[in-house]
């Protein structure tokens, strides 16, 4: 008989134990931070895109009925943010610049939305936009004015933003892909060019027969 049985078998439970948590807490090994649980979460839940009003840089106002029967390739975003958001829409211009031009307007359209509405104005968005080549059709930056749909459409898609009190904001960011349903089906590294941009062509290409 093993000497100190009872307590190997104790550290032995112990081990196990953490083995079970950590597989259940990192969703099967797949996650190993908060923030890809909850990236993965989303896809596996599929969220519709709420019923909001956006007001784009043209000051046009409609529904996310606009793109009924494309996809819309999102980000999320406010203009007098001077350290993550330039990059993500730099980076969301180059996956623009990627995606042939065939599939622009009819098949896709890129949307960034301002979760700023209160400073982010038509004109405001309308200057923005010409920083990163946006035409402000295939590719059109919007607000949301009513504060509850605004609030309505960040918790679905778990977009965390949260105010510092000196008019800037923290927030998450990531490339976001809403299926011709209107339903979300991905949530993209937004530091990960080639890879949105190559994801984007395949689903593209496929729903084409190509």
């Amino acid at each position: 008989m093993i000497k100190n049985w009872p307590t190997t078998f104790a550290c032995l439970l112990v081990i196990l134990f953490g083995f079970a948590l950590f597989y259940i807490g990192t969703d099967g090994f797949q996650a190993f931070t908060a923030e890809t649980a909850r990236v993965n979460k989303l896809i596996d839940d599929k969220p519709k895109f709420p019923d909001v009003t956006f007001e784009d840089s043209k000051g046009r106002n409609y529904s996310i009925s606009e793109f009924k029967g494309k996809y819309v390739f999102i980000t999320f975003l406010y203009t007098s943010c001077t350290t993550v958001c330039p990059q993500l829409e730099m980076n969301m211009s180059k996956v623009y610049d990627k995606v042939p031009s065939k599939y622009m307007g009819k098949d896709i359209n890129f949307l960034s939305i301002s979760f700023d509405p209160a400073r982010d104005d038509p004109s405001t968005l309308e200057k923005y936009r010409g920083y990163f080549n946006s035409d402000g059709e295939t590719w059109r930056m919007a607000r949301i004015t009513k504060q509850a749909e605004l609030d309505a459409l960040l918790k679905e898609f778990g977009v965390i933003v949260i105010p510092d009190g000196n008019g800037s904001f923290a927030h998450n960011s990531a490339f976001y892909l809403v299926d011709k349903n209107g339903s979300l089906v991905d949530v993209m590294d937004y530091k990960k060019v080639d890879e949105a941009a190559n994801k984007l062509v395949d689903i593209l290409g496929k729903e084409a027969g190509e």
